[in-house]
């Protein structure tokens, strides 16, 4: 302003320039046309030396622009003016330039269109324009007025503001572009937005079927089942930017390859391989965008904070050590200051009642209370005549006329709740005055608009908690509260019942002449009750006395100097705070007339307060920072206002910092029209204080106002340190004048003892006066602490012997005993061991231009605690035409401001819709509601950024890598400390039976043929629940004879050529299977494909044919037509496929000779099955290891002829097809049938056959039990009502090669406990590729155990067991007892040496019934061929073992077998190719998973992934596509606090999107693929930086 105040301008220059400045703060004009255009304007006025070019400062000050003056008033309450500064702004904006060079990438997130459309939407409404709350226009800071020079100075020197590239860009040349711009270190910038393109479900294996959205088996979802080969094995994988090591080496994964074709695989999809500017072989633009998220993490971050606790296994917390660069106070000891004496009124009354007496009796013409309209109505006038007599006859009905005489519903003492709008303080000031000579104690409250207003239900705990029953309203605002349907008051959730009573004065009853109240001089009853809402959302209610009451009414009228008859002017809300103490309080002490200017009139008028200055001569006017700043925006309407007859402006919100920017702003535009400089007088108060300090009006005799410029990095460590204007970091701030008379004032700790401060350190300012509250109403212990403090000296003294009261506001007291608040406590965070002040970072976010898309009103800040610290989060409504590109860029720059100057990183920058954010009754922001919406993940935000890379220090640190012990060390270690070697097996196989004596299935079924030809083998149920079709021996035989006869003749095979059994599930694929042995063909079973899902399932099955090398299809009449359909010859070419026949009509001849095989080692068949990690593998199963495996599961499951067994599992690999096909023919039992794929029409067909055939043992997959669970929740009652009875069943066990799912089986037995399932008979069964059934509970022995072990000790290859409900507990649960004639012994998988049992190793396995390894196309050494046939590197180093490539652990429990010997159990934590490896330790996707899912209600399926070692999580939404984005902060804060690890990437898609096999596994690799080839068609994605 010096430039302008130094030159001779006109009024109209000045004018103008005050117009520019303001449409540059607005954003209107940009930087650099506001300079062009405030040259021209000044060029006539400038004094010109020749040869030197002009130059003109750029110091902008607020005014208000004529041109968009209807724009500005129409949008002036959704503005909020607290933060405004020039001295900030330009901070904000060097702040911003030190970063241009240095371009940091915030990725765009990806949305799908219908999402994008629901964040620009023109159907909202703007917000509301009643946002002058208290929290909302309470704050403006330091410096000039206008906000902007700053920024754009240093946007227009920035190349960030160049415009983004298409979004609908090609994938290379945006993933060229984004690696490019990320050769740069650091830096956010524009990035192209990358919109996903919408693909059907059907491509990832969803079809729908009769309404219902179906999750089909993985297998066929992917027509690149070994994709994973393609993306990993030939690739290096990119380096570990997640670890503390600067130059890490690559680190290489190989996978098995199995069945590897000699062309090249299919693309998933369309993507096409190409590369990132590291090198780094992406597949799509969205790894491109993950490369471009790793490169930016790669940027030099400033030095991390000292690890908060190292993650040993005792996780200790590490002490923090003394930092020798961190200020502290180096002051002498601050001391007690003394405001000046109270002087006690001359005839002042001695009370408030005394005083409305006096005046209402000698001076009732005299005007009280104005209120002004702004609906155009004369404005109405309360005279002290009127108040008396109006406050006199309430004061009768409320003590004489509610209830009866004698059971009155009021006494003296009792609490009422006055509930006014804030347009009608006379209604208000009757009421209170009526409750004070009633001695009735009012509790002011706003009035409750809705049913459900933000922080509505603590004020009912309030009123409930202070027994009131009795609300005081008027007619007016009676008739706008919701009603019931009955008429009355809707009773207010969490509100007491409340009687209604309307104080108009025609609905009140005359006092009879005789009645008078008792005026009694005023005493420490309590006066009224003023409430204030605490940061976390609960109310509290400050109780203030009589006397506190007048006291604090005297100490105002001697430092405002208040006299009978003045008038001021206040637009303070009356009902609390300063708005109350001086317009309703004050003003009757003195007789003062009162002109109430409403928060309505204003939003009209903002010159109205100003206009009542002139028109009564006002002495006084109470307003906040917000009031002026409007009235800068709109002083051109009125040049006239005359202000010279105001000897004080109050500043209600001068404690704030930032309301200096207006002050100044004001006093610079309105001293021409007699607005003094000493006029202008800071107050700071809190309801508990009551006032703290007011700075007086000058005179010759009063000291000048002080100002001090900190440094905000010194103010975060609580020291005070005067710096320079021109460094970034600085708060410039106002004093608030000096105490109250009659009060002591002292700064002390906010924590802890309250300790005296230094005279350098900021600290809690404390206040002892009478004129102060007294409790917290009915909270003694809180009451103690904050009204009842005994400041204490450093040597241990006390510092006074008068109790001080805590007034919740941060400051120090600086020269001359002014007093100066740097924020209140509540608004402090944290973060890191400095403290931050939430006004403070507000300040410098919306001093990042342009502000075009938010509303500035509409912001709010607040921490949460992730991972034992303060995060911050900043959440503002954003405007409705911003788009998504530019909002970003907006957060990427407000990221930018507040690290650079605050030196702290925000974690969570979320922006909302308007008018969403739960608001105050004044139209402000709720804050802590807003917070508990956003920890519920309820706050349905339209655009977010994760910053947990930037913010989280305090991560554990990560493991080193210590130097390989030898197994022989490990051995002679674990013998030492006294541990077993983790080695177990199953009981001998026993004596050989009659079925026992063939080696050959084939040989078995025909002897079974021979001796029980009518036996039943097989059954097989429909979907109706009925008997579909059975099979007997000789019925089985005969159809195997005709089926091998079909293959000599039609099919011309030979032996030992494979044929592929492409059947339904059924008795087809059984008879086709032993057609083939008769035949002495291999068989493979293949899943058909799914008719719906054609074009997805049918490569899948091509692939296993070429890959089995099968010369010959098999299958029905009704598949043979689908391959041959058009949409079949789409994904695949009929002329490509082997020979088909079909098995519906089969020759009526029998086979002249059946194959005999003469090796029991020879191939019997090939299982083909896609594990976990997405790799297709087929596994040869000679007739001895076939043999073997059915031996052993009819011994641990005593399998007789005699026996039924129901089976509901997919029959095409594993132990399924074991169960499915082989083991009735082996053992003889009658099984019972039931296909999977018939459940989804009826769910209840498993359980209801098993209790039709009272069945005890049943075997079923996860995915069956889970399809149970989840829908016959609630219908268990009318299953029981129908006669299902699971009373019998003696085990049911589930078949899977994963880690044993607990909740699931928890919550199944827990489900169907009322139809008599019994905990203990469900199990778990466990086999992998080498081995198809390891363990197996069976129907003897001991009951499957579940033990708890540390989740933090596994992640170090550790078991520790603990106690249920322990933090970072584990349960797993055994997998079944180990199958008779198997070995298993847990071994190191990189030093292959044994370990002990307590720690956690793969599993070995040695047995007969072992694989006899993949199976490969040209017959070459397998990749993986010491699965089968790995030795031990110490030890028993001769036994042969197969690794199942599962970890685990092995414990011997305290229940003993079948032998009398002590039961070994095995547990199963995760398959070896899943584990992550993450800042040095091991993670399980599962566990992972587990966190996720109970993270939010809507996620209802997640799978985590890892690429470029970044975390990945791709989450299900069970829910609208506007609550995607809720689950991106929840995901991250899980997965933070529970397993300390940073989440990189989150995908939001809809639900059955993940894959899953047939037994119910997720197929995580098949999902990264299909992420990185963009074929997830996401909801969201996020990238979290």
């Amino acid at each position: 302003m010096a430039d302008r105040d130094s030159l001779p301008l006109p009024l109209e220059v000045r004018a103008r320039l005050a117009e520019l400045e303001l449409e540059l703060s607005e954003g209107d004009i940009t930087q650099k046309g506001y300079e062009k255009k405030r040259s021209k304007v000044l060029q006539p006025y400038l004094p010109h030396t020749p040869g030197v070019e002009r130059h003109v400062p750029v110091t902008p000050s607020s005014s208000s622009s004529s041109s968009s003056r209807y724009q500005r008033r129409r949008s002036n309450g959704t503005r909020d003016e607290r933060y405004r500064s020039d001295v900030h702004s330009e901070a904000v904006q060097a702040a911003l330039e030190r970063h241009s060079e240095r371009k940091m990438a915030v990725l765009l997130p990806s949305k799908r269109r219908s999402l994008i459309g629901q964040t620009s939407m023109d159907t909202y409404t703007p917000p509301d324009s009643s946002s002058g709350s208290d929290a909302e226009g309470s704050l403006g800071r330091a410096g000039g007025v206008g906000v902007d020079s700053w920024i754009s100075r240093a946007l227009h020197a920035s190349p960030s503001t160049s415009s983004s590239s298409s979004s609908h860009s090609n994938s290379s040349a945006n993933a060229a572009r984004m690696a490019e711009t990320n050769m740069h270190s650091f830096g956010l910038g524009p990035m192209s937005h990358l919109s996903l393109k919408r693909r059907g479900l059907r491509e990832m294996g969803v079809s729908a079927e009769n309404g219902i959205v179906i999750r089909h088996s993985a297998d066929y979802q992917s027509d690149r089942p070994w994709s994973s080969l393609d993306s990993e094995d030939s690739l290096s994988a990119p380096p570990d930017i997640t670890s503390y090591t600067s130059d890490p080496a690559p680190i290489f994964v190989q996978r098995p390859q199995v069945a590897i074709l000699t062309k090249p695989p299919p693309k998933y999809g369309n993507a096409e391989l190409m590369e990132t500017g590291d090198g780094v072989p992406v597949s799509s633009r969205v790894s491109a965008k993950i490369q471009q998220l790793v490169n930016t993490l790669k940027r030099p971050k400033r030095k991390p904070l000292r690890e908060f606790f190292v993650e040993d296994f005792e996780e200790l917390l590490e002490v923090q050590p003394f930092d020798p660069s961190v200020p502290h106070p180096e002051g002498a000891e601050s001391t007690v200051m003394q405001g000046e004496e109270l002087d006690r009124l001359k005839n002042c009354p001695a009370s408030l009642e005394a005083a409305l007496l006096r005046w209402g009796a000698i001076a009732p013409k005299a005007p009280c209370l104005t209120t002004m309209h702004g609906s155009g109505k004369p404005p109405y006038t309360l005279t002290y005549g009127k108040l008396w007599s109006r406050s006199l006859k309430l004061a009768y009905n409320l003590l004489h006329k509610l209830g009866t005489k004698q059971e009155p519903i009021l006494h003296p003492g009792d609490r009422v709740a006055l509930v006014y709008p804030n347009n009608d303080p006379a209604a208000f000031m009757v009421a209170f005055c009526g409750c004070l000579l009633a001695e009735v104690v009012p509790v002011p409250i706003e009035v409750p608009l809705t049913k459900k207003d933000a922080g509505s239900q603590q004020i009912g705990f309030l009123l409930g908690s202070c027994g009131v029953a009795v609300a005081l309203t008027s007619d007016a605002c009676h008739k706008g509260l919701p009603k019931s349907s009955s008429g009355d008051v809707m009773q207010f959730k969490g509100w007491p019942k409340l009687l209604w009573v309307l104080t108009d004065s025609r609905h009140l009853s005359k006092p009879p002449r005789e009645y008078f109240p008792l005026i009694k001089d005023a005493n420490n009853d309590t006066a009224y009750i003023e409430y204030k809402t605490c940061k976390d959302g609960s109310v509290l209610g400050i109780t203030v006395t009589r006397m506190a009451m007048l006291t604090h009414c005297q100490t105002l009228t001697q430092t405002c100097g208040y006299s009978e008859a003045e008038t001021i002017i206040n637009v303070l809300d009356f009902k609390k705070g300063i708005g109350l103490w001086h317009s309703v309080q004050t003003s009757v002490l003195n007789m003062l007339h009162v002109v109430s200017v409403p928060y309505a009139l204003m939003k009209v008028n903002p010159l109205s307060w100003i206009q009542m200055i002139g028109q009564y001569k006002a002495k006084v006017a109470c307003v906040k920072s917000r009031d002026l700043h409007w009235a800068l925006m709109a002083h051109k309407d009125h040049i006239d206002s005359n202000m010279s007859s105001l000897r004080m402006l109050l500043i209600a919100d001068g404690s704030n910092p930032w309301s200096i920017s207006s002050c100044d702003a004001f006093l610079n535009v309105f001293q021409n029209m007699g607005l003094r400089s000493e006029v202008i007088c800071p107050c700071a108060g809190s309801p508990e204080a009551l006032t703290v300090a007011v700075r007086r009006s000058q005179d010759s005799s009063c000291k000048l106002a002080g100002r001090g410029v900190l440094s905000m990095m010194n103010l975060s460590h609580g020291v005070i340190r005067v710096d320079t204007g021109e460094k970034l970091s600085v708060l410039t701030l106002q004093d608030v004048g000096t105490p109250m008379p009659g009060a002591m004032v002292c700064v002390v700790k906010p924590e802890g003892v309250p300790q005296l401060c230094k005279t350098d350190e900021i600290g809690e300012i404390c206040v002892s006066s009478v004129a102060t509250g007294t409790s917290y109403y009915g909270l003694a212990g809180m009451s103690k602490n904050t009204f009842e403090v005994s400041p204490v000296s450093c040597d241990g003294g006390l510092a006074s012997e008068c109790l001080f009261v805590r007034s919740g506001l941060l400051g120090f007291v600086g020269p001359g005993g002014m007093v100066f608040v740097s924020g209140p406590l509540e608004g402090l965070m944290q973060v890191g061991g400095r403290k931050h002040n939430a006004d403070d970072i507000i300040a410098t976010a919306l001093a990042v231009e342009p502000m075009k898309f938010i509303y500035r009103g509409r912001t709010v800040v607040f921490s949460v605690t992730v991972l034992y610290d303060e995060r911050i989060v900043l959440v503002a409504e954003q405007r409705p035409d911003s788009t998504e590109e530019e909002s970003y860029q907006w957060m990427s720059r407000v990221l930018q401001a507040i690290d650079g100057i605050h030196q702290v990183g925000v974690y969570c920058l979320a922006l909302v819709p308007a008018n969403t954010l739960p608001k105050t009754p004044l139209g402000g922001i709720h804050l802590s509601e807003t917070k508990q919406l956003f920890l519920e993940g309820a706050l349905h935000p339209c655009s977010i950024l994760m910053c947990p890379h930037s913010c989280i220090t305090n991560l554990p640190k990560p493991r080193q890598k210590q130097p390989e012990v030898g197994p022989a060390s490990v051995m002679v270690g674990n013998l030492i400390a006294g541990k077993r070697m983790a080695q177990a097996s199953g009981r001998d196989l026993s004596n050989i039976d009659d079925s026992e004596q063939f080696l050959f299935l084939s040989e078995v079924l025909q002897w079974r043929a021979q001796t029980t030809p009518d036996h039943i083998l097989y059954t097989l149920i429909n979907s109706r629940g009925t008997i579909g079709s059975s099979l007997t021996c000789l019925q089985l035989h005969k159809r195997a004879e005709k089926i091998a006869t079909l293959l000599y003749e039609r099919g011309q095979l030979r032996d030992g050529d494979h044929v592929a059994l492409v059947y339904p599930p059924g008795l087809d694929l059984i008879a086709a299977f032993y057609g083939c042995l008769y035949a002495g063909c291999i068989p493979i079973t293949v899943r058909p494909p799914h008719p719906q899902n054609i074009s997805t399932t049918l490569p899948t099955v091509k692939m296993i044919l070429e890959v089995s090398r099968s010369v010959c299809l098999m299958t029905t009449q009704t598949i043979s037509k689908l391959l041959r359909s058009k949409d079949a010859s789409v994904a695949v070419d009929f002329k490509s496929w082997p020979p088909i026949l079909e098995t519906d009509d089969l020759p009526k001849r029998r086979c002249p000779l059946l194959y005999k095989p003469c090796d029991p080692d020879s191939l019997v068949y090939l299982d083909f099955s896609v594990s976990t990690t997405g790799m297709l593998a087929g596994v040869q199963m000679s007739h001895s290891g076939t043999s073997a495996l059915c031996r052993s599961v009819k011994l641990q499951c005593e399998l007789y002829p005699s026996r039924e067994v129901a089976v509901c599992l997919d029959p095409y690999c594993g132990l399924g097809f074991v169960l499915w096909c082989l083991c009735s023919v082996y053992a003889g039992q009658q099984s019972i049938l039931i296909s999977p794929m018939d459940l989804e029409v009826n769910p209840a067909l498993w359980l209801q056959s098993v209790s039709h055939f009272k069945v005890r043992d049943t075997f079923c997959s996860y995915s069956v039990m889970e399809l149970c669970t989840r829908s016959l929740s609630s219908l268990t009652d009318s299953l029981k009502a129908r006669g299902l009875d699971l009373t019998r069943v003696r085990s049911c066990v589930v078949v899977a090669e994963e880690r044993p799912r607990v909740s699931l089986t928890q919550s199944f037995c827990k489900l169907f406990k009322d139809v008599g399932l019994h905990p203990r008979a469900v199990s778990t069964a466990f086999g992998c590729r080498v081995n198809l059934a390891i363990c197996l509970q069976g129907t003897s022995g001991p009951d499957p155990t579940t033990v708890y072990v540390d989740m933090r000790a596994l992640r170090h290859d550790r078991v520790r067991l603990v106690e249920r409900g322990s933090p970072h507990s584990l349960p797993l649960m055994e997998s079944g007892k180990i199958l008779p004639g198997v070995r298993i012994i847990i071994a190191n998988p990189e030093t292959k040496g044994p370990i002990g049992d307590s720690h956690l190793g793969e599993i070995w396995v040695h047995s007969p019934q072992n694989a006899s390894g993949y199976f490969t196309v040209f017959g070459e050494e397998n990749v993986r061929s010491d699965h089968f046939g790995a030795r031990l590197s110490f030890g028993d180093t001769q036994t042969m073992w197969a690794r199942t490539g599962y970890l685990g652990f092995l414990r011997r429990t305290d229940l003993t077998d079948a032998n009398g010997e002590r039961h070994d159990a095995l547990y199963v934590v995760g398959a070896l190719d899943e584990v992550m490896e993450l800042r040095g330790m091991k993670y399980h996707p599962i566990d992972i998973e587990t966190s996720i899912i109970r993270a939010h209600r809507n996620i209802t399926e997640c799978a985590v992934f890892t690429w470029t070692n970044l975390l990945v999580v791709v989450v299900e939404l069970d829910g609208s596509e506007h609550e995607a984005l809720d689950l991106v902060p929840m995901v991250t804060n899980v997965v933070l606090e529970e397993h300390y690890l940073i989440v990189g990437v989150v995908v939001v898609v809809d639900t059955g999107i993940i894959p899953i096999n047939s037994r119910g596994e997720k197929q995580r690799m098949h999902l990264r693929d299909g992420f990185l080839a963009d074929q997830l068609d996401p909801i969201y994605v996020a990238y979290n930086m």
